[in-house]
């Protein structure tokens, strides 16, 4: 009843960002997957739905829609609203600063913190980002991270890790889709188990990290996203103990990794007491990634 009289009733673009925002609001969603308020998800959606430029609205605000446009963004509206489903499940893509990934329900949305490191070049870890001859992104999900990074070091071969089967053809196609395939290489493996004999300058890792009582407090949008790829056991530590143990025999000399643990600084400290790592500011502040060298973690 409530999408007959919408159709009926709405005929702009603005009546639509209008209507968007009041129900996302009623529904009390989540936003954590690339925008940050109903008014920022509703534009774009409405947006992409119409094939419209996503960051220009207000020339279109009070264009009248045909009467199948106007079905189209409403469906849009009501699955995000009513199933709660990820804005980029619904569009098929996500960005990652400038960089757009092909994504679905097989990969988590891409959103890490380390993305804006790389944007920056790991300085002064990384004194000349075109010295970097191997990276490594483990737990690579959609590939985001071992893309951006290609970008990054220009002349760096980027190995990209991840045991899903399923989140590894997302990867495939985001890395031809920026024509990368002859340096982002995408390897089906459990952690390092199949990365005999490599050697990285630089390990990048965004784990999964989420708590087993956090997994039951996600909100719903969330549990659209593979539980692989989030869950990691009672205090989200299972998988990156795996990859502190076994990250130096895959590190060259003065390699450096960087781990993404959301808001798990705490446990990070508790289990590495006396490990000399350090915490990179991000946008959300200094509990979400941290950085350590070979060295560190030898000794």
């Amino acid at each position: 009843m409530q999408h007959e009289q919408a159709r009926a009733e709405l005929r702009t673009v603005r009546d639509l960002l209008r209507y968007a925002v009041s129900r996302f609001g009623a529904a009390k969603l989540a936003f954590g997957h690339g925008s940050a308020t109903a008014f920022d998800e509703a534009a774009y959606l409405i947006l992409h739905t119409l094939h419209l430029p996503i960051d220009t609205l207000d020339p279109f605000l009070d264009a009248r829609l045909l009467p199948t446009e106007v079905d189209a963004v409403l469906n849009v509206i009501h699955r995000r609203a009513d199933e709660r489903v990820p804005a980029a499940y619904l569009t098929g893509e996500a960005w990652l600063g400038e960089f757009r990934f092909l994504v679905d329900e097989r990969v988590i949305v891409p959103r890490s913190f380390i993305a804006e490191w790389l944007r920056d070049g790991f300085t002064p870890w990384i004194e000349e980002p075109a010295s970097v001859g191997r990276v490594l992104d483990l737990c690579t999900g959609s590939g985001c991270l071992a893309i951006v990074a290609a970008h990054l070091f220009p002349n760096a071969q980027v190995d990209a890790v991840d045991i899903s089967p399923a989140a590894l053809e997302v990867a495939r196609s985001n890395v031809a889709l920026y024509g990368l395939e002859d340096r982002v290489h995408v390897v089906e493996s459990d952690l390092f188990a199949r990365l005999h004999g490599e050697k990285y300058n630089v390990i990048l890792t965004n784990p999964p990290y989420v708590p087993t009582k956090s997994m039951d407090a996600l909100p719903a949008e969330y549990r659209h996203e593979p539980a692989l790829a989030l869950g990691a056991g009672a205090d989200g530590l299972d998988v990156v103990r795996r990859i502190m143990a076994d990250a130096p025999t895959y590190l060259a000399k003065r390699g450096i990794m960087v781990v993404e643990v959301g808001h798990e600084r705490d446990a990070v400290e508790a289990a590495w007491p006396r490990m000399p790592m350090t915490w990179l500011s991000t946008s959300a502040g200094d509990d979400m990634i941290y950085l350590v060298d070979r060295d560190a973690l030898v000794s």
